[in-house]
């Protein structure tokens, strides 16, 4: 629930109140099987990461995402809200209309309405599930570009890729500037 929510629930208590009790709360159940935890401005109890093993009656089916739907769900992450065509321009390559459902099965992404612009395009954001599924409290908490080069995350052809262009870049400059030397002379 909502800091609104349980401050309505709770007879209209002010919300700073019902923030400070949650709070205090959390602290309570830290040092138990349960923890309370915030996830995109909503609060519940889940289970401490170090017993949820035990708690278990199914196992999770491990489904992987496909390249295309991870780079997807990043785009959407990183430049929500975001339409199909934005969405195909930054990854260079159409998407398929499975790929945005397998998302959205998912609970990762939801419709987040319609652009006003010609055409009126449909436009896709992540979802409280998304935030909750990856243990996220906001999109502000998604690593940066130098917290995934430093796990190694980014492509390496990319990097290398960066490297060529600095340096074609660099000869570029001494060979203009050896011309100059030549040109005085």
């Amino acid at each position: 629930m909502s800091v609104d929510q349980l401050a309505k629930h709770l007879g209209g208590l002010e919300n700073t109140a019902v923030r400070e009790g949650l709070n205090a709360l959390g602290e309570q159940y830290e040092k138990r099987g349960v923890h309370l935890v915030e996830r995109g401005k909503r609060w519940h109890f889940e289970t401490a990461p170090d017993l949820a093993h035990l708690l278990r009656r199914e196992r999770e089916q491990v489904r992987r995402l496909s390249r295309a739907a991870t780079e997807v769900l990043a785009i959407i992450a990183y430049h929500e809200p975001v339409s199909r065509a934005e969405i195909e321009s930054i990854r260079g390559v159409q998407t398929s209309a499975g790929t945005l459902d397998v998302l959205m099965e998912a609970g990762w992404i939801k419709l987040a309405g319609r652009r006003e612009v010609p055409g009126r395009p449909v436009i896709y954001a992540t979802t409280p599930e998304f935030l909750d599924h990856f243990g996220l409290s906001s999109r502000r908490d998604l690593p940066g570009i130098d917290e995934l080069r430093a796990a190694g995350l980014l492509d390496p052809v990319d990097d290398a890729l960066e490297e060529a262009m600095e340096s074609v870049g660099q000869s570029e400059e001494s060979c203009e500037s050896s011309s100059d030397e030549d040109s005085e002379e």
